[in-house]
């Protein structure tokens, strides 16, 4: 896209002057250290115009009035923001939707001792949970507290109620059916929580019995899929607020939120959904069964097996996944051996790992 040409008028009707003003890159507007604005939009005159008074290949200049603030653009940078806004990158126009057919013998991830000494691999392996939802760390140390250097290699532990780490074993009465052989159905973690944790970890310690395999589903996919089939209950299940808690007599948790969120343009940014945590929803009898047939649709499309991906994690492996997007789920087992499967987790958020990212992107360039 060319940039409107030398006509004062024609750059103008473009780029509002307020727009232009409160973005002035000038040493006088933002900070040279750190490029933060030094004002606020109220410092500015509300009758501000602007004249174009200088051009060049690179740069356009406008002076400002009433007061004569002068601000030189580049042209590339003003080019640049007359693309539509694309939003984060956390909703599904930035993600690759998946079926298990679609990852076949292609699981996403890297080894440890290639992972943590070549910046490419793990560029490559951080941009697969961003942009797929999930990687495997494969040849870790199965030592307890691994899980939290794995997660420091790409941003932040996040401590919850259960602290900074958790173990997924079999427990003589159990508070929670994760910690039981049970099969777990696809599910988001700490869906009770404001915010969520973005991101969770589970690395295997030790698995040494039958069952209790791994399962992920790609929470974005299934609600595309949604979509799709009944846009009517896609439209529901993003616009009824769901009441999810927990509580075991240390904590007492709750948050209501869709079980599909979408951003301001209607695109999928989150997906939030666990049966064992659900909480009773409160409508109108009409507007329950209606919430309830959209709710058992979405399930079914879960449950599908075309759209788990089942893997069995070995000793030293750890996936990485996207708490908001990849369900994931566990076939049951029988452990009547304590630590013969045994687990660690521990949670994390997105903006540490993607800002990662895009700091590899620039030493990798």
């Amino acid at each position: 896209m060319a940039l409107l040409s030398t006509s004062s008028a024609e750059v103008l009707r473009s780029y509002p002057a307020v727009w232009l003003r409160e973005n002035c890159p000038c040493s006088h507007c933002r900070d040279p250290r750190s490029g933060q604005k030094l004002g606020n939009i109220a410092d500015l005159p509300a009758d501000l115009s602007g004249e174009l008074v200088d051009e060049s290949p690179d740069t356009v200049t406008i002076r400002f009035s009433p007061d004569g603030h002068v601000s030189t653009f580049n042209r590339s940078w003003l080019v640049e923001q007359l693309e539509p806004q694309q939003g984060d990158g956390r909703t599904e126009a930035d993600k690759r939707r998946w079926t298990a057919a679609d990852l076949a013998g292609r699981l996403p991830g890297a080894e440890w001792s290639i992972y943590t000494t070549d910046p490419v691999v793990k560029l490559r392996v951080l941009e697969d949970v961003a942009r797929l939802g999930f990687a495997i760390l494969r040849g870790t140390p199965t030592d307890g507290g691994t899980v939290l250097e794995i997660a420091r290699s790409f941003g932040y532990v996040r401590e919850t109620n259960y602290g900074t780490l958790f173990d997924v074993r079999t427990e003589v009465d159990a508070t929670n059916l994760a910690f039981t052989g049970l099969a777990i159905a696809p599910h988001t973690d700490n869906p009770y929580r404001d915010p969520v944790p973005t991101l969770q970890l589970l690395h295997c310690l030790s698995n040494a019995l039958d069952g209790g395999e791994s399962g992920l589903v790609d929470g974005f996919e299934a609600a595309a899929t949604l979509r799709e089939e009944d846009e009517h209950a896609f439209r529901r299940l993003s616009a009824t607020l769901v009441p999810f808690a927990w509580s075991d007599g240390l904590a007492i948790l709750r948050a209501e939120r869709p079980i599909i969120g979408l951003d301001p343009s209607g695109r999928i940014r989150e997906v939030r959904i666990n049966n064992r945590s659900m909480q009773a929803v409160r409508l109108p009898r009409l507007e329950l069964e209606g919430f309830y047939r959209a709710y058992r649709h979405f399930v079914e499309i879960v449950s599908r097996p075309e759209l788990q991906v089942t893997f069995r994690l070995q000793p030293g492996d750890c996936v990485v996944f996207d708490n908001v997007r990849v369900l994931h789920a566990r076939t049951a087992f029988s452990d009547s051996e304590t630590g013969r499967r045994h687990l660690q987790g521990c949670y994390a958020d997105m903006d540490g790992l993607l800002s990662t990212v895009a700091c590899l992107r620039e030493v990798t360039r």
